[in-house]
């Protein structure tokens, strides 16, 4: 068994790699409040064992993962997220929320990754909406993308959904690129 204080420095420096890896990426995948990405600890059962940055990544900042930017507890709109999603598959550990778009969608599916949605309107009164929906999609299996559109206020969201964060950030990377070239 690993020691717990090198698994937290190991999931640490996984998702500051990740952050590295999101570096200049394409302002219009982020959302306002900043792109998150997490990363959790094995077992992991509260917001504490999921590590995650601060106020999210906004493009231009240098260096988005500058100064130890990732921290356990730092994220509370990714860790319900990753939280909800191991308890239907242990092993994915790790997510990341960008801005929705139907094109978003077409080119994650184009990279062969199943997309599920759900729809808000139909969470039960007195159940988390993120919390419900998760479970909802991860019933058969968990997929690799989880998104809604827009809902009354809210924003659309994609959830890119991995065991590690590195895989999840070489996806959103890859997502970046080709929306990037589709508006040329």
């Amino acid at each position: 068994m690993k020691d717990p204080e090198a698994e937290r420095n190991d999931v640490l420096g996984r998702l500051e790699e990740a952050l590295r890896l999101l570096d200049g990426i394409d302002p219009g995948l982020v959302l306002p409040g900043g792109l998150s990405i997490g990363f959790a600890l094995r077992g992991a059962r509260d917001p504490g064992g999921v590590a995650g940055v601060r106020s999210g990544i906004h493009p231009g900042e240098t260096p988005p993962a500058g100064g130890g930017a990732a921290a356990f507890g730092a994220d509370a709109q990714i860790s319900p997220i990753i939280l909800t999603t191991m308890k239907f598959d242990p092993a994915v550990r790790s997510a990341a929320i960008v801005r929705y778009s139907a094109a978003s969608i077409a080119i994650l599916e184009s990279m062969f990754l199943e997309c599920v949605t759900f729809d808000p309107s139909r969470v039960p009164p007195g159940i988390s909406t993120m919390d419900w929906g998760v479970a909802s999609c991860c019933k058969d299996g968990v997929p690799d993308v989880i998104y809604t559109r827009e809902y009354r206020e809210a924003a659309g969201v994609i959830r890119i959904l991995g065991e590690d964060p590195v895989v999840v950030a070489n996806n959103i990377l890859i997502l970046s690129n080709r929306v990037l070239h589709s508006e040329l």
